[in-house]
């Protein structure tokens, strides 16, 4: 009963953060559009996120193999889990990047009005057309001022507690082959252990983002996109399986599949340049 209401009052509070970052993000984008700056919206309100989740709800994010992400243009491609994604994005996110996202979150109070005062690219689900359309008149401008776009090619979050990645749609990566831009793949730690509606799970602890090697598309062809996209899903997901889940403190409770995890060494992964570093285990305070 007690993990329980943990639960719902640590909801409350990640849902309290949110609104107040995003009241703030509607402020930031205000005055940086004002200053010719609105391209740096997004990042200054990620930031505020990303340490307001640290204050209130102590959940962290590490990233490894930050350096690729310097060299802009390029379009990010990353696994979608959960709302706590926006977490991650808040100490990822690099300046002058924006984000895609579903056009009914537009209509959201807060989250919303912060998202269209920053320049987020809304795409209609239904309307094939117009979403290519979007994403087409973004091309100049990632190119001309060397921004960057992020998109989760999954479509929608998993909200998986298996380290698994849903297939991906192929939109990501013809518009990095039509505007010949590379793309960075990031990897995110399965976060089901810290938060998870399903299982009244919402603990304190690490997610891990590990930053692949920028890939170019220069000679990618149309045919050959769908190929492509198979091969980097099968490459995100043998890193996302050496990361494992999330490092929990676990104070409300875990899912199963997480409970019953195993870690065995994985000897194939890509692009790990720091795995002395990582948190190889999970910790063994799971609920019974």
């Amino acid at each position: 009963m007690l993990r329980k209401a943990l639960y719902y009052f640590r909801f409350t509070l990640a849902t309290a953060v949110l609104c107040g970052c995003s009241l703030y993000g509607v402020v930031a984008s205000i005055v940086l559009t004002l200053v010719g700056k609105q391209h740096l919206a997004q990042w200054a309100t990620a930031r505020c996120f990303y340490y307001a989740s640290i204050l209130f709800l102590g959940i962290d994010v590490k990233v490894e193999n930050e350096h690729y992400l310097e060299n802009k243009p390029y379009i990010i491609v990353s696994n979608h889990q959960s709302t706590l994604d926006i977490l991650m994005l808040g100490r990822v996110f690099p300046q002058g990047c924006t984000v895609t996202s579903k056009k009914s979150l537009k209509y959201t109070p807060f989250l919303g009005w912060f998202m269209t005062l920053s320049g987020t690219l809304f795409l209609e689900r239904a309307n094939r057309q117009k979403s290519v359309e979007t994403l087409n008149r973004s091309l100049d401008v990632l190119k001309k001022e060397k921004r960057a776009l992020w998109i989760f090619p999954e479509g929608t979050r998993s909200y998986t507690t298996n380290l698994n990645i849903l297939p991906f749609k192929k939109g990501a990566f013809h518009l990095a082959r039509q505007g010949k831009l590379p793309i960075v793949p990031v990897v995110v730690s399965n976060t089901s252990t810290l938060m998870n509606h399903k299982w009244k799970v919402f603990n304190k602890g690490c997610i891990v983002a590990r930053v692949m090697k920028p890939i170019s598309v220069d000679d990618l062809t149309t045919e050959d996109v769908g190929k492509f996209s198979e091969d980097l899903r099968e490459k995100m997901l043998t890193e996302l399986q050496d990361l494992a889940y999330s490092q929990a403190t676990v104070d409300t409770h875990i899912p199963p599949e997480a409970k019953a995890y195993k870690r065995v060494e994985n000897a194939t992964a890509l692009s790990s340049e720091n795995s002395s570093e990582r948190v190889s285990t999970l910790t063994k305070e799971i609920d019974n």
